[in-house]
């Protein structure tokens, strides 16, 4: 399934415990992104959003960078 063309897509890791949390935290910021399991065994996990709110996305992410431990995959 591949998003609309306007969509971006981040491929991220991030430490079992903390995906429930990092997962509330990006879906709190109302149609920002959309996160869904990727690859379970791995813990990877695919950010889903506009192309125009990148900014923002990468601003966030930046933010809880060293919170979660967040590892940045590809795309």
């Amino acid at each position: 399934m591949n998003p609309p063309q306007s969509f971006q897509t981040l491929l991220l890791a991030i430490e079992p415990a903390a995906i429930a949390r990092f997962k509330s935290i990006i879906e709190s910021y109302d149609n920002l992104a959309t996160l869904r399991t990727e690859d379970r065994r791995h813990h990877y996990l695919r950010l889903y959003f506009d192309g125009a709110s990148a900014p923002d996305v990468d601003e966030l992410l930046e933010s809880l960078s060293t919170a979660f431990s967040i590892r940045r995959i590809g795309l």
